[in-house]
């Protein structure tokens, strides 16, 4: 009789839990409200997205702008001590010779150490074997030199850092017939 009892009250509780637990199926309704609104702030987060990557192009654009737009901006402070030079030079009384060639190579100088600072260096290969990217030959002529190595220049090349902007005038020593 008591495991009778136990069964009984097992049920009870059973039906009982039953009951409480049945779960009602939210409606089609409700469902499609609950989608539309995770479709709007997915579609909320995709518009932010999107202004905050056009608005990371706005700004890089910017940058690189004003990148190029000021990409001398240590440069031309360099050369303003030389203009400078050149203008005292130029408003001095009573020049002398002396001091005018004082006066130019000093300014040479300052000229000479901005183009170092900004990574400007000459092209000046005499001696070295013609290169067509940094020397442009001018004429040939016969010296005691090996073919095809420098014999003067006419004009100084240029380089920054490691592209060449004006590639130097050179003579080139001419291959020896015999």
């Amino acid at each position: 009789m008591q495991q009778e009892n136990l069964t009984q009250a097992a049920q009870e509780a059973a039906e009982n839990n039953a009951e409480h637990t049945i779960e009602t199926m939210p409606s089609l309704e409700d469902m499609l409200k609950q989608s539309e609104l995770l479709a709007q702030e997915h579609h909320d987060a995709w518009l932010r997205a999107k202004a905050d990557a056009d608005n990371i192009r706005k700004r890089a654009q910017i940058d690189v702008a004003n990148a190029h737009k000021y990409a001398v901006d240590g440069f031309a402070t360099e050369l303003l001590a030389v203009k400078d030079s050149l203008e005292a030079a130029l408003t001095t009384e009573t020049p002398s010779i002396d001091n005018l060639k004082s006066g130019v190579e000093l300014t040479l100088k300052q000229l000479t150490a901005a183009f170092e600072k900004n990574g400007l260096a000459e092209i000046h290969p005499v001696g070295e074997k013609f290169d067509p990217h940094k020397h442009q030959a001018i004429s040939m002529v016969d010296a005691d030199a090996e073919a095809n190595t420098v014999v003067a220049v006419l004009q100084k090349g240029y380089q920054l850092h490691d592209r060449v902007v004006r590639p130097a005038l050179v003579t080139v020593a001419k291959t020896k017939n015999s």
